[in-house]
């Protein structure tokens, strides 16, 4: 499998585990239409490459991923075209995660937020910092969660937890997701890569055919359930990508300012 085309996903095989980094640590690996695009394409090709038996997903420098970048939203504001080009990009990001039959871990140090928060959170094990913080944050910048929030938070801590943060926004630490079960473990950073590392050998070193089927086996129900809210909750996205309020978030966030909502 050719990975020389990635730019903003550093790629590298380690034995038969490939470790996927979002390389954007300058910006806190916020998504961009760069990396947003090479989302779309990077678990299909993991799925078809011989050469691999276990993914590893994780983010440079002090960061999984800060979520959208600001000046990438602002720019698609009010983008009927671009928006729903995004949003199919979003769609196909999780199909092929929860089509994938080879297992995915999730290494999380520092923010994992919105889009950044949903793609560790549809990783079969995710492994977080106790300091870590995850956050699936839409509803602060104006948005409804649509790019995979709707669907994974109610499935891991319930409907009632889920709406606590997705209603709010508000953020939680590592150690609290492994409390609620949000996440599989919180382990110190000191210690983290070598419980990624020891989950990764387990994977490779398993029965390998064993393994991919009872994950697809598990995806099954998840990925029925994802279909039927993904497109409502992507529609939704779209429609409220094109409101002011949204706009008047994002503007309120470069200029750190607490927002001020006209309900437009």
């Amino acid at each position: 499998m050719d990975y020389e085309r990635y730019q903003a996903l550093q790629i590298r095989r380690e034995d038969r585990v490939l470790r996927v980094t979002i390389n954007r640590p300058e910006a806190r690996n916020a998504i961009n239409r760069e990396l947003h695009a090479e989302l779309t394409t990077v678990f299909d090709d993991i799925e078809r490459d011989r050469e691999t038996d276990a993914g590893m997903f994780t983010g440079a420098g002090g960061a999984f991923s800060a979520g959208g970048d600001l000046m990438w939203l602002l720019d698609m504001s009010g983008d009927a075209v671009a928006l729903s080009e995004v949003i199919r990009s979003d769609r196909r990001i999780q199909n092929s995660m929860l089509d994938m039959e080879k297992p995915i871990i999730a290494r999380i140090v520092g923010p994992a937020v919105g889009l950044g928060c949903s793609l560790a959170l549809y990783c079969d094990f995710i492994y977080a910092t106790p300091e870590s913080r995850l956050a699936d944050p839409h509803v602060s910048v104006g948005l409804v969660t649509g790019d995979g929030g709707a669907v994974i938070w109610p499935q891991l801590i319930g409907y009632a937890r889920a709406k606590r943060y997705l209603l709010t926004g508000d953020p939680i630490t590592g150690a609290e997701a492994a409390e609620m079960g949000l996440i599989t473990e919180a382990v110190p950073e000191d210690r983290i890569d070598e419980v990624v590392d020891g989950m990764a050998r387990r994977m490779v070193e398993g029965a390998k055919h064993a393994v991919r089927w009872s994950k697809a086996s598990i995806n099954a129900g998840l990925k029925q359930l994802a279909n039927s809210v993904i497109d409502r909750s992507a529609g939704y996205e779209i429609v409220s990508q094109m409101t002011e309020d949204h706009r008047i978030a994002l503007e309120a966030m470069l200029a750190k300012q607490k927002p001020v909502y006209t309900g437009r």
